[in-house]
């Protein structure tokens, strides 16, 4: 068996251009374009060349986007006074603080001091909430990017057994919260799963978010199961997933490739989000 590749640059590529004609749409009626702002503290090289893509693709659509850039020196008092300006100036409908942060700024502090109508990350405490009690609300881009993609593919989640690794408030928490939502019956491992290789060759859909390279590999995966690789580990000359691609690949029905997979979802719905911001509030 050799698995059908799911590709998420050519679904984001589908997703941006109805947000375009949507953007287009809500400036007609509102003679305004929707703002993002991003906020990157310090001189971390993913961070950067993420916050550029991100950057580039607002643009697309018509997102008028501005990144504050501040050193890594920057104390708790200068970014939240940053965050607070943010959250009172109207042409700013989307506030994304760049994680993660230097290690002397506590990032729940700084996340719940966005305004929950701007939080396009999903990860304010309200959002959250809202999330687990079914409502409404932003919602972290990666989980919600993750269903778009298995249902991209035309998988019914309802009933399915669901597998996510990694047990993280930004990525795995809530990717088990969405497949809920979608009727899956969810199992969630983490580092001290005992056995995890037997839970996860029961899955009939495998989230990987465990950050460790490479960590699943192929007879951890369970013959024709959906596998979602969320992992982007960097060494000097390649980035990997967490999952062995080359094996699972003979495993699974479907899977997402490290890079092109997760994070250009990742990256459309965050102006998704925008988006919805600028609507709901703007």
């Amino acid at each position: 068996m050799q698995a059908q590749i799911i590709d998420g640059r050519e679904l984001a590529k589908q997703t941006r251009i109805k947000l375009k004609k949507k953007v287009n749409s809500l400036y007609e009626q509102k003679s305004k374009y929707p703002g993002l702002t991003v906020v990157l503290v310090g001189d971390d090289l993913a961070s950067a060349a993420y916050v550029r893509n991100k950057e580039k693709f607002a643009k697309r659509v018509n997102i008028i986007s501005n990144t504050i850039r501040m050193p890594k020196e920057t104390t708790k008092e200068e970014l939240l006074d940053v965050i607070e300006k943010l959250n009172n100036d109207n042409d700013v409908h989307g506030i994304l603080v760049q994680l993660p942060l230097p290690k002397h700024l506590d990032e729940s502090t700084v996340i719940n001091t966005i305004s929950y109508e701007k939080d396009v990350d999903g990860f304010h405490i309200i959002n959250s909430g809202k999330l687990l009690s079914g409502q409404d609300s932003l919602r972290p881009c990666t989980p919600t990017g993750i269903i778009k993609l298995i249902e991209s593919i035309g998988v019914n989640i309802e009933g399915k057994n669901a597998v996510v690794v990694g047990r993280s408030n930004i990525v795995g928490k809530p990717a088990a919260l969405l497949l809920l939502e979608k009727n899956a019956t969810v199992t969630v491992c983490h580092s001290r799963t005992r056995d995890l290789g037997e839970v996860t060759n029961k899955a009939d859909i495998l989230v990987v978010a465990i950050g460790r390279a490479e960590m699943i590999t192929g007879d951890m995966v369970k013959p024709g199961a959906v596998v979602i690789d969320v992992g982007s580990n960097y060494t000097e000359d390649k980035t990997y997933g967490d999952v062995k691609f080359d094996e699972a690949v003979n495993v699974a029905s479907f899977i997402t490739p490290v890079p092109g997979g997760v994070g250009p979802m990742t990256i459309a719905q965050l102006l998704e989000n925008t988006v919805k911001a600028f609507e709901l509030y703007g």
